[in-house]
């Protein structure tokens, strides 16, 4: 199965950043973007790709160490980005030490499990809100932004693509700072991508495990 480890938003905080984006939804161009659904937004701490089922329990075992490894912390949703042409996304405040800590502990437990995954890059916490046209929708954020990975090549060769001015619409985030929460959870996450070809379609997520932050046991290694 696909699988990714992510921090997710709560409801509110979806909310809140929802009221923005159906605001950048209404300028120039905005049709020319694919807009991620609202039940899909999530910040990636580790993108996995297709995992084998004989992997899932010491995968399970090993998320569970990290996010008992890492105390729960302050989050919110603030500002926004763009990775080229490609994907537009909005940013994180607060303890973002931690979030990164948190990306790097899940990405080494998958990797300690047998998972094979990409190189290690610098993380990029970010939370994606559209795509290009022609960006690909294989990952839980496109190709764009794998593993919250702020160096991915760019897309300029990709033919037929919307020409749209992403920095417009982060600029328009730049003023927008969320309400704080605690991430309480790293949440192990199913993805299902479109197969039916209807133009829109979203791909599809589940959260398969819910490994809660803290609680650490005395002497447990890394």
């Amino acid at each position: 199965m696909r699988l990714f480890a992510a921090v997710l938003p709560p409801a509110e905080a979806v909310e809140e950043l929802a009221r923005a984006v159906d605001r950048l939804r209404r300028l120039p161009g905005a049709d020319g973007l694919r807009w991620t659904g609202h039940d899909g937004w999530h910040f990636t701490l580790a993108f996995m790709g297709e995992v084998e089922d004989g992997l899932l329990p010491e995968l399970t075992e090993r998320l569970e160490r990290a996010a008992r490894r890492t105390e729960p912390f302050a989050l919110r949703i603030h500002g926004g980005g763009h990775f080229g042409g490609r994907a537009l996304w909005a940013g994180a405040a607060g303890e973002t030490g931690e979030l990164r800590l948190l990306a790097e502990r899940s990405g080494a437990a998958a990797r300690r499990a047998g998972v094979p995954m990409e190189e290690h890059r610098r993380y990029q916490a970010h939370l994606t809100l559209a795509r290009s046209r022609g960006g690909r929708m294989d990952a839980p954020g496109g190709r764009a932004d794998v593993a919250g990975r702020a160096d991915v090549p760019g897309r300029a060769d990709v033919p037929g693509r919307a020409d749209v001015d992403l920095a417009l619409y982060a600029g328009a985030l730049d003023a927008f700072d969320g309400t704080p929460w605690e991430v309480a959870e790293l949440v192990l996450v199913r993805s299902r991508l479109p197969v039916s070809g209807v133009p829109g379609e979203q791909p599809r997520y589940e959260a398969v495990l819910r490994c809660p932050l803290g609680r650490s046991r005395p002497g447990e290694p890394g």
